[in-house]
């Protein structure tokens, strides 16, 4: 007799009271969503208009739409802490709610009032919130946080390039060009902004005068610079992009069954296997390109024999 197993369902707590119901059911709902983006979009559009001078009577005006903004702020956060019942702590499970009500409550700081430059900023980072309405936005703002590991490297490495061709920068122009490599301070900076290559032709022109390396110190540089580290930083933001995006489409999947008992849905697994099967066909079409090359090989020896 075989025995059937069932499939553990994944499901979520649910809200335990009828307040916790109904503020989960607002904050579900794509109208709360689209109101949000709305005020978010009038907040900014505040800012950018008290950057003007000779407001005269539309300041008042302006700063009653300041205490609105919070105010419509402050009920959306407690909404989406309602939400969540008897449990508000894992309201600060997910980073963009952190990031949501640190932004929101720090202006409400002591000593944070009038036109400081702090309060200015908090208010600016507002505007920041609206990637968290975006999928596009939050997959970018994930891959660019994934890739900060790969990018650290990448620094280091360029720093290394920099430091290296600056070095021997001053050696050959030192004497020369005191204001571009006078110092290695002043030498990395020319080298900073040469990445541009805008400055290329000038330098080129004025360093042939003083020695024939000047081309191959030049043309060495840049192809390391904007050919080389670029292309590897590029590659490393795309590769972040990609897992960014996978874990987007995992996040975003319904509550699903978990057959195997792995702990991660079937859908997730799907997409895996997916992936597998997807380099295991590029990696048979590698092998029977260089077993076709192999062949043809023999079979030239052959008939030359």
């Amino acid at each position: 007799m075989i025995k059937r197993t069932v499939p553990a369902q994944r499901t979520t707590p649910a809200a335990t009271t009828p307040f916790a119901r109904r503020c989960a059911r607002i904050v579900g709902s794509r109208a709360f969503d689209v109101v949000i983006v709305v005020v978010i979009g009038a907040n900014a559009v505040a800012l950018g208009v008290e950057t003007y001078p000779h407001l005269g009577s539309f300041r008042p005006l302006l700063h009653g739409l300041e205490w609105m903004f919070r105010v419509v702020f402050v009920l959306e956060i407690a909404v989406r802490l309602g939400a969540h019942g008897r449990r508000p702590q894992d309201f600060f499970r997910h980073g963009w709610n952190v990031f949501d009500f640190a932004v929101i409550a720090a202006a409400f700081i002591p000593g944070l009032y009038g036109d400081s430059t702090v309060l200015r900023i908090v208010r600016i980072a507002r505007v920041l919130r609206l990637v968290r309405f975006s999928p596009g936005l939050r997959t970018i703002v994930t891959a660019l946080l994934r890739s900060l590991p790969g990018v650290g490297g990448f620094l280091a490495l360029a720093l290394v390039t920099l430091y290296v061709y600056g070095m021997a920068g001053w050696l050959i122009f030192k004497d020369h060009f005191p204001d571009q490599y006078g110092t290695i301070g002043r030498a990395v900076l020319t080298l900073f902004v040469l990445l541009s290559q805008e400055t290329l032709p000038d330098l080129i022109k004025a360093g042939m005068e003083i020695s024939p390396w000047t081309l191959v110190y030049y043309v060495s540089y840049v192809l390391i610079t904007a050919n080389l580290l670029l292309n590897i930083l590029i590659a490393v933001i795309v590769n972040s992009m990609e897992e960014a995006r996978r874990l987007e489409m995992s996040e975003g999947l319904a509550p699903g069954y978990d057959q195997d008992g792995d702990g991660v849905p079937d859908e997730v697994d799907r997409i895996a296997i997916t992936q597998r099967i997807d380099d295991l066909r590029a990696a048979l079409a590698e092998l029977e390109r260089e077993l076709r090359i192999d062949r043809d090989d023999h079979g030239n020896r052959a008939r030359s024999g």
